[in-house]
């Protein structure tokens, strides 16, 4: 797969990118180089290899979803500049 000049530029446009005429050209080449690298990912056979996460063999550590720290709802607002009703208070953003 390759792309032209008018494609580069219409990608442009699309994602409101404003690019000068005289980099459209390098820009091809550019994309045309990741887009080529990209190709060559695709041969590689990765048939039985196991889908990875991270680099290191790691296991989670589970632990129960219990509520261990609730009622605290009067300490956590004395943090708030404004309370009002139990919740914190903000300014009006819409008019």
């Amino acid at each position: 797969m390759s792309v032209d000049t008018k494609t580069v530029a219409r990608i442009a446009h699309l994602a409101r990118i404003a690019v000068e005429e005289e980099r459209l050209e390098p820009m091809t080449a550019e994309l045309n180089g990741i887009l080529d690298w990209i190709e060559q990912l695709s041969e590689v056979d990765t048939d039985g290899v196991e889908p990875m996460t991270s680099a290191v063999d790691t296991k989670l550590h589970w632990r129960d979803d219990v509520v261990n720290d609730g009622d605290k709802a009067d300490e956590i607002l004395k943090n708030a500049p404004k309370a009002e009703y139990g919740f914190f208070a903000v300014p009006k953003v819409i008019e």
